[in-house]
């Protein structure tokens, strides 16, 4: 029978995970209990919670006489993620579940993430129908939001665990499907104002033989791609759209970071990058857009998207970053550089055509780019011209099949 891992403090919570623990045994799965508490638990775990503290360096005895709360859950949630690691590693974590508020959310997901792709990963939450990031990251944490509070069974509760139970149950007990293992994995990145592009490079892609793994430059997207590099999923990336850059550096809020664009020339594989999406900076809906940005130029994309045109001086910081990041990579890389806009709305007679902004960010470009290192191809059109993104498909092709003789 399949094992579903439960992480939680059995010492505050221990009815709810008896609960789920019975409805979980009803689907036909084996529970196994993890304690993360730090007082006595209320129903008997099969990992304890001194076992936990102690993979996290700490003791029970330590944590209880410092009285630290904070210092208490960064221990036990270091201890749970070595745990629930090391269970997976001996065959006997083939699903995790969690539930709590802020401190149990954070406690459970920090394990989860420990955990390779695909091991189904849900946690009933308090917080789960707010700012997620910091639980998900760049994991496939499934949450689901608790209605009430984590605290007795009751008429609400009972069904949202029953639920839970019965979804990660199902999730645990699945066969994954099979897949062409003999094609090439290759991660593209896109955006809406990139789809044209996206769309147009994977069918040529997948007509050269390869599965395309696409990701949505939403900041957690391109952090999911990176990771993915990192643990040496894919082959090739086709980096088409770095926008997530511009969030970086003028403070949007789809930022995925300062090390983006970095995992694949670390990896040493083969890349193909463009500048999609480089004019803009994402915020929220229209009234979030910070005061000191109001004179700039925006463009309400959607109610809860606004989109702000970037500088000539942040394109031309931005075209410095790009290259300095290509010029570390390892591998093959290649830089494509559309001369008539970077994106669906960057074109002329569009809102965010800005000839200027464009020029800096190529000449900065230009100017940083060690073409010794890496190949700089520009071609006069625009990024969503079909035409161009097969050519950037060709071009990974070539170099993926080059680093393969």
């Amino acid at each position: 029978m399949p094992t579903v891992v439960l992480i939680g403090t059995l010492d505050t919570k221990g009815e709810e995970y008896a609960f789920v623990r019975d409805r979980l045994r009803a689907h036909g799965v084996t529970p196994l209990l993890v304690d993360t508490g730090v007082s006595e638990p209320a129903i008997d775990p099969d990992v304890d919670r001194h076992a936990v503290a102690e993979a996290g360096g700490a003791s029970i005895a330590a944590l209880t006489e410092a009285g630290d709360r904070g210092a208490a859950m960064t221990a036990m949630a270091e201890g749970a993620a070595r745990t629930v690691a090391r269970l997976h590693e001996e065959g006997r974590c083939d699903a995790v579940l969690g539930m709590g508020g802020s401190g149990g959310t954070t406690v459970a997901t920090r394990a989860m993430r420990e955990l390779p792709f695909g091991v189904p990963k849900m946690v009933v939450s308090t917080v789960a129908s707010g700012d997620t990031r910091p639980y998900v990251g760049a994991s496939d944490i499934a949450m689901m939001y608790s209605v009430v509070d984590i605290a007795g069974i009751n008429a609400v509760s009972a069904r949202v665990l029953t639920n839970a139970a019965a979804a990660v149950a199902a999730m645990a007990g699945a066969t994954p499907p099979e897949t062409r293992e003999d094609r090439p994995l290759v991660a593209a990145s896109m955006f809406g104002v990139t789809t044209p592009a996206v769309d147009a490079a994977r069918a040529r892609l997948e007509e050269l033989g390869y599965e395309v793994l696409v990701f949505h430059a939403t900041g957690t997207g391109g952090q999911s791609m990176e990771s993915l590099v990192r643990d040496g999923y894919v082959d090739g990336v086709l980096d088409l759209t770095t926008t997530e850059l511009c969030d970086e550096l003028v403070g949007g809020v789809l930022s995925a970071g300062p090390d983006r664009l970095e995992a694949a020339g670390e990896a040493g594989l083969p890349q193909v990058v463009s500048l999609g999406a480089l004019d803009m900076v994402n915020f929220g809906p229209r009234d979030t857009v910070p005061a000191q940005f109001e004179d700039r130029t925006l463009y309400v994309h959607n109610p809860n998207v606004t989109l702000m045109r970037t500088t000539p001086e942040e394109t031309a910081e931005l075209g410095r970053m790009v290259a300095e990041k290509l010029n570390a990579a390892t591998g093959p890389t290649t830089v494509f550089v559309p001369l008539q806009g970077v994106s669906l709305i960057a074109t002329e007679g569009q809102p965010f055509h800005d000839p200027d902004a464009d020029a800096a960010l190529f000449a900065a470009l230009r100017e940083r780019l060690d073409t010794d290192r890496v190949e700089l191809v520009e071609r006069d059109t625009h990024i969503n011209d079909p035409a161009f993104a097969r050519e950037m498909a060709d071009a990974l092709d070539a170099r993926l099949r080059a680093a393969a003789t």
